[in-house]
């Protein structure tokens, strides 16, 4: 992983670094005043009884108390917002980058993997952005001059002092390897753990669960995933901790061979060291003992860190396979003619064409129906339109502007999309539909919901449209459900709308309910219709059936039936279905 890259990140904030740069050098530097003064009070003022002596240094240890603690206070705020900064970037970026991710990424990555990269990866990064970088600096800076110093005070001392740096060395690169392996292991589990939630503690999930008797079992595979997890938090809490404690100890007792080398020396009178820069060696000493183990820490930390950070660059450098053109174009006038010219697409990794040679022409205002065997392509070449996809070869054209040409932006301004499964926000019926147009009005609201059918309801309800729809709109029935998808997509006011199998799930007397709001929704607008039931695409201006991704027939609903092939048979096959459930 390039250090580079990393160091890249808190470029944006260089000032509040200087700063902090500069706190903790100034707070370093103040700490080791202390021993010196120390020293004279030892060597001078005590032994002479210089009491006004003594009362400047007593008082200027007090000053340097007072000093360093203001440092460390302003220390530790810039730094932190400094790393809150960092992290909050590091989020915004990674969800701007999978906003624009293809479909094809969320059909094949599970959701709960996705959030456990925002929320437990960024997250558990949290400590080494926002205080290692710093502490780093300061534990440098105090290393550096508490060595300088304890140099100054006796150079022999000070080499007695340093001789077990190569072991620590060691010790912090062996800790850190094995942290890292076990880290990367431990957010893997997290991300199977947030599927887990996600996917079973939904409302879906919840009715699935207990519809099937497997409530128990679920509670079962997640405490064994809880407890694999368990396991790697104690496995990476406890990595390297007995090399660890051996090195405090080794540190805690260099005292002891200071005094024995002091006391050595102290034989020949060349050679003899005084009480007042012993006490001050093992004071700069002792001063030396915290930041040299949090040296190791923060070194043992950054290694962990480096596998949170691949994962996070990991879905920052995944390649976006639909991208925004550079230089957009955008018709004329939105009137939403759409064009398919030798249109093939074929999903990734499948090596079959889902679509293969479509040609079709959809005049503004016009209404266009897609029919078929499921699996045929129907809702592939929906998709193409806005874009959800791009094409293979040939082009799908709106008023003339290639889609691959024209902006996100423009784009959904031109086509609005109702799905054959609705997606409601937990939020009020208002959130839901200014979801498509965040400034509308509540006169708007009003005119798109009547379009819809959904008024009288909305207004009927307690709360009317402030009414809270649960998660994914569960307090609704699957009618009022599509009507809602439909007034906001009559919201956006598109010139172009997609209908992909709206009305499939639905009963005959709500889909004849749901059925009028398309129809008042499409009133001058270019409707392409994705059919389950054959019914309701009659009035079609044309109508195309695919199979296997091609289109074998095409004309209106009696030109095709006049044809007597397969549209003729789909519709017999619909009317036997038809009598059969009536029967039932």
């Amino acid at each position: 992983m390039p250090l580079r890259r990393i160091v890249r990140l808190f470029l944006p904030y260089r000032p509040s670094l200087l700063l902090v740069g500069a706190l903790v050098v100034a707070s370093s530097l103040v700490s080791l005043v202390n021993p010196f003064l120390i020293r004279e009070i030892m060597d001078v003022a005590l032994p002479d009884r210089r009491t006004g002596l003594l009362s400047v240094l007593a008082l200027a240890m007090v000053v340097v108390a007072v000093a360093n603690s203001s440092f460390n206070v302003w220390q530790t705020y810039v730094s932190t917002k400094v790393g809150q900064r960092v992290m909050h970037d590091l989020r915004s970026a990674m969800y701007g980058h999978l906003q624009r991710m293809s479909l094809d990424f969320y059909t094949r990555t599970r959701t709960g993997e996705v959030q456990s990269r925002i929320a437990n990866d960024i997250g558990d990064m949290q400590a080494t952005v926002t205080t290692s970088a710093t502490t780093l600096v300061s534990d440098v800076t105090v290393v550096a001059a508490t060595v300088t110093a304890m140099a100054v005070l006796d150079w022999r001392l000070t080499l007695a002092s340093l001789v077990m740096v190569p072991f620590f060395l060691w010790v912090s690169r062996r800790v850190g390897t094995q942290r890292r392996r076990i880290t990367r292991d431990r957010q893997r589990q997290h991300a199977a753990i947030s599927s887990i939630v996600h996917e079973s503690l939904s409302v879906s999930g919840v009715l699935l669960g207990r519809t099937m008797g497997r409530s128990r079992s679920l509670t079962g595979h997640f405490t064994d995933e809880s407890a694999k997890l368990s396991d790697l938090e104690v496995r990476s809490m406890m990595a390297g901790r007995w090399a660890q404690s051996t090195t405090w100890i080794v540190l805690a007792s260099m005292p002891a061979v200071i005094y024995w080398v002091a006391g050595l020396a102290g034989r020949g009178d060349h050679m003899a060291i005084s009480i007042g820069t012993l006490v001050a060696f093992t004071t700069l000493q002792q001063n030396l003992l915290r930041p040299a183990v949090s040296l190791l820490e923060v070194g043992v930390e950054i290694q962990t860190s480096l596998e949170l950070f691949a994962r996070i660059f990991e879905y920052l450098d995944l390649p976006v396979e639909v991208p925004e053109p550079r230089n957009p174009r955008a018709p004329e006038q939105l009137r939403g003619e759409v064009r398919m010219r030798g249109a093939c697409f074929s999903y990734p990794g499948t090596g079959e064409r889902t679509l293969d040679a479509i040609d079709l022409t959809v005049p503004a205002g016009n209404s266009l129906a897609i029919v078929g065997e499921t699996g045929s392509g129907k809702t592939t070449l929906s998709y193409l339109i806005p874009r959800l996809y791009d094409v293979d070869a040939g082009s799908v054209t709106i008023d003339g502007v290639d889609v691959r040409d024209m902006s996100f932006d423009v784009l959904a301004a031109a086509v609005g999309i109702v799905f054959q499964e609705t997606y409601l926000f937990h939020a009020t019926v208002a959130e839901n539909l200014r979801f498509a147009k965040p400034d509308a009005t509540d006169e708007e609201l009003v005119a798109a919901a009547r379009i819809a059918h959904i008024h009288d309801h909305v207004a009927s309800l307690p709360g009317g449209y402030d009414t809270v729809v649960g998660e994914r709109g569960y307090r609704f029935s699957g009618g009022e459900k599509q009507r809602l998808a439909i007034a906001r997509a009559v919201l956006r006011d598109p010139p172009v709308l997609v209908l992909d199998e709206a009305t499939s799930a639905l009963d005959t007397r709500t889909e004849q309910a749901v059925q009028e709001a398309i129809d008042a929704a499409s009133a001058g607008r270019t409707t392409i219709t994705i059919a389950h039931r054959l019914s309701t695409v009659r009035d079609a201006d044309e109508i195309i059936v695919l199979d296997g991704g091609r289109i074998v027939e095409r004309g209106t609903h009696d030109e095709l039936l006049a044809k007597g092939g397969r549209y003729t048979a789909l519709v017999d096959r619909d009317a036997d279905l038809a009598e059969a459930t009536e029967a039932v």
